[in-house]
């Protein structure tokens, strides 16, 4: 698929799948005439791109993981140890997010019980 209909099925600007070129995250291949031809796996691979930002693993940790899964399964343990550590950074976020939460539930219940007292 060409880059305007791979914008529309992932929901991102051409800009950013540009950018991603550059910084090496993605290559797509490239037709006879040299246009950009991006394909199912691309769409999975973009995806995963995203989970990880959303996750919160920074660019350059994402461009790492990408060198080595273009290198192919001779770096599947470092991608996976990778991974693993990524998961654990995930779990303490959650963990202190849910701290946070707790603190601010205590707070509002604070508050309803002053607002019902007055």
């Amino acid at each position: 698929m060409k880059v305007g209909d791979f914008s529309k099925r992932t929901g991102l600007p051409v800009s950013t799948l540009h950018f991603y070129e550059r910084k090496g995250l993605i290559s797509p291949e490239r037709n006879a005439s040299g246009h950009r031809e991006y394909d199912e796996a691309d769409l999975t691979w973009i995806a995963f791109i995203e989970r990880l930002k959303e996750t919160g693993m920074p660019l350059a940790q994402i461009k790492r993981y990408a060198d080595l899964r273009a290198k192919g399964n001779s770096t599947l343990e470092e991608r996976m140890a990778m991974l693993v550590s990524h998961r654990e950074s995930i779990i303490d976020t959650i963990s202190k997010w849910q701290e946070n939460l707790a603190h601010l539930d205590k707070k509002i219940e604070h508050y309803k019980d002053e607002i019902k007292r007055s």
